[in-house]
């Protein structure tokens, strides 16, 4: 009797320690259970209006004029497509942006439409490297090619510079595409001409010197380069005449016409016709149609946010956003384009 005495008393016990082990289990667990599920629910929580989508947007130089309207085109795709998470990224610009969307490190590219043009084809610094799937959402400003000699000297058109020492731009650079495309316009080659591979500032300091008789700048106007000759010498703009820049649009369908309006430069007292290459947002066929569709609509309806970044993006326009398109573009900015 004793000893099922005892055994009952051990049963007892054992089952008190049980269900007190059972009860300080759950006080212990429950709240790491219950911690672990609210941070599982605000992770799946969706952005408000839908599922989040980031877009990274590669511009170039903080000191350039991609960055500061990146980042305006940034803001307005947070505030106007529901769940956007934009930002945008300093970058080595347009060819080292090309390959930032080949390699899908990026969404969004600020791109010149001269080397998208290149990469699509696989042509210049792209030879041999075909970039596939390239595509445009819209162009926004132009970056202008501007000729430039002294005003004391007899060249007044391009057909004058045979012969002539010709600063083209830096070897492989768009500039030097730039300038080999209009001299073949009218005819000439680099054999016709004396070549110096020199970059904006250096060509600046030779013209200013006499060590070159005239020189190419591609850039948004006024640019310092030309600024800083203008201060010191009385300036020639050379103009590209209006059937040289058609042969060349024709050959080339990167490249618009536009007018480097007068007194932009010191003592430059009239319009000069000119070409220029555009400032283009380029994506890739991996963007869906809505999604460019939105992007589109976001940038072109919330053009005062963007102008405001920089004064280059005071031209940009619906109507002139096709101008110059040089690779196919985006069936969703396509649509929005083209509604009524």
């Amino acid at each position: 009797m004793k000893k099922l005495l005892a055994f009952l008393l051990g049963i007892m016990v054992m089952t008190t320690m049980v269900a007190g082990c059972g009860g300080d289990y759950k006080k212990k667990e429950e709240p790491k259970k219950s911690a672990a599920t609210e941070q599982k629910k605000e992770e799946a929580k969706p952005a408000a209006g839908g599922a989040q989508k980031f877009f990274n947007i590669a511009t170039g130089g903080t000191s350039g004029t991609y960055f500061p309207i990146g980042g305006a085109i940034a803001d307005v795709l947070n505030k106007n497509i529901p769940g956007a998470n934009a930002s945008a990224q300093s970058t080595g610009a347009a060819v080292a942006n090309i390959n930032l969307l080949q390699q899908g490190k990026v969404d969004i590219a600020f791109v010149q439409n001269d080397i998208a043009y290149y990469a699509d084809k696989g042509t210049e610094m792209f030879k041999d490297k075909k970039v596939d799937g390239l595509q445009a959402l819209a162009c926004l400003y132009p970056e202008t090619v501007q000729i430039v000699t002294l005003a004391g000297t007899d060249i007044k058109s391009v057909s004058d510079f045979k012969g002539k020492r010709v600063a083209v731009g830096a070897a492989g650079s768009g500039t030097e595409a730039n300038a080999r495309q209009i001299l073949k316009a009218y005819g000439l080659t680099y054999d016709d001409v004396k070549v110096q591979y020199l970059s904006f500032g250096e060509a600046s300091g030779a013209l200013k010197d006499g060590n070159v008789d005239v020189a190419f700048v591609t850039a948004g106007f006024p640019t310092a380069a030309i600024q800083d000759i203008a201060t010191q010498k009385v300036i020639r703009l050379i103009p590209v005449d209006g059937d040289k820049a058609d042969a060349l649009i024709k050959d080339y369908p990167f490249y618009t016409k536009v007018k480097i309006k007068a007194n932009t430069y010191n003592k430059q007292d009239a319009d000069v016709n000119a070409v220029a290459i555009l400032c283009m947002l380029a994506v890739t066929n991996k963007m869906d149609e809505k999604t460019a569709y939105d992007v589109t609509k976001a940038i072109f309806t919330n053009l005062d946010r963007i102008k405001a970044s920089h004064s280059a993006a005071n031209v940009i326009s619906k109507e002139t956003a096709l101008n110059g398109v040089s690779v196919p573009l985006a069936p969703g900015a396509d649509k929005f384009f083209n509604e009524k």
